[in-house]
């Protein structure tokens, strides 16, 4: 799971260009995100990292932060 953080990360800093973007922080509360950045982070998260998200699966709440991203990632390898 830490490769996959570090890949999620890498993208992150990519469009954020905030070095110290904590696991923690709310990128939605912080102005990070627009719909067309949604759009991408699901992409990647299916494309690069090899996970199928589902409708119910896009919910604000799991992509708030790092680590509710990795929590959804969690989720959907368990099954």
């Amino acid at each position: 799971m830490e490769q996959t953080k570090e890949q999620l990360k890498q993208f992150l800093h990519r469009f954020f260009r905030k070095p110290d973007l904590q696991d923690d922080d709310d990128i939605f509360a912080l102005g990070f995100v627009n719909s067309l950045f949604a759009m991408q982070l699901v992409m990647f998260i299916e494309t690069e990292l090899g996970i199928e998200l589902e409708n119910q699966d896009i919910h604000l709440d799991n992509f708030r932060s790092i680590n509710a991203i990795l929590n959804l990632i969690r989720t959907k390898q368990a099954v």
